[in-house]
């Protein structure tokens, strides 16, 4: 009996040691998910009265905890009964991540107008009396779970390809805990990053005309605007590395022809291996740009050829 309880408790174990090991490969494959998904979230939320932000997160945070319910036991049921499904959901993953990476860059510079438009409502809407606030907030939570929705698919199907040859129970806890931190670390900083300029204020209002609290309160609010610019920066630029290195990997000839360039790189004397990490990650980078950009056109053309049937369809009812 002994015997047995003892090798019960080294197989949990040795399935906890691999959960483990694979939850953190899955999270760095899923890094540059996690960085969009927090900008945008926090973009989608920003926007709201201060005092109504942390609700509107926690209603957020719950609308992503339903995502998770739903996504999460079709994505383990999809590896139980079609494994060879995952490799194809992943690639069409890893080309979303390229074609929303470029289409945000392409967005800043084709279409300013649009993201100006998009800043003077939420303005427009916090300023005038007359708008419904409880309207617009619910619009901003219906939004930001729609956007989460999308995020947690990828994430799942990036943390389930991580593990596609693991023992089933390896899958089942490693996409569950990836699931659960990913929510909890997304909603716990945005609901932090929210309320920084509130912090800011504090400080400056306890701290008098002078003194450390008033000059960290001060550094604060000039800090929050450019700490969300960093975060779309930093998370526009890891949906390239991360979906191109998803893409690499399930390209044919592509393999070999990184090898082929990593491999005299690779060669050097101390300093070969950080240079090889470093131009993995650009030739990673270049073809997420490169798959971005052409589906750009793909997608517009597909969008143009729906809005063309529609109306013929209409008129032929």
């Amino acid at each position: 009996m002994a015997t047995s309880l003892l090798v019960l408790l080294d197989d949990i174990a040795t399935v906890l040691d691999d959960v483990a090991a694979m939850t953190k490969v899955a999270a760095v494959r899923t890094a540059g998910v996690l960085g969009d998904d927090l900008a945008l979230n926090a973009e989608q939320v920003s926007g709201v009265r201060a005092d109504r932000e942390l609700p509107v997160v926690w209603a957020v945070f719950k609308g992503s905890a339903r995502n998770k319910l739903i996504l999460v036991p079709s994505a383990l049921v999809l590896a139980a009964i079609a494994p060879w499904m995952i490799t194809p959901f992943l690639m069409l993953g890893g080309c979303y991540l390229c074609y929303e990476g470029f289409e945000k860059i392409a967005s800043v510079f084709l279409h300013p107008e649009e993201r100006l438009a998009e800043k003077n409502k939420v303005l427009s809407a916090r300023r005038d009396p007359k708008v419904d606030m409880v309207t617009f907030e619910k619009e901003k939570i219906k939004g930001a779970i729609r956007t989460d929705f999308v995020l947690s698919a990828e994430i799942i199907v990036i943390a389930l390809g991580t593990v596609q040859d693991a023992a089933l129970i390896t899958q089942m806890l490693t996409v569950i805990t990836i699931a659960a931190l990913m929510t909890i670390s997304v909603y716990g900083l945005v609901a932090a990053i929210v309320r920084l300029d509130d912090l800011g204020l504090h400080l400056i209002d306890s701290g008098g005309d002078s003194g450390s609290k008033k000059w960290l309160g001060e550094q604060i609010l000039g800090f929050a605007p450019y700490l969300m610019k960093g975060l779309t920066i930093v998370g526009t630029a890891a949906m390239f590395l991360v979906g191109g290195g998803i893409l690499a990997h399930g390209i044919p000839g592509i393999p070999g022809l990184f090898e082929l360039i990593l491999h005299p790189i690779s060669e050097l004397a101390s300093i070969g291996s950080v240079l090889t990490i470093l131009a993995s990650m650009l030739l990673n980078g270049v073809l997420g740009i490169i798959v971005g950009g052409l589906l750009i056109p793909v997608v517009f053309g597909a969008s143009w050829l729906v809005s063309v049937l529609r109306p013929s369809k209409k008129t032929e009812l």
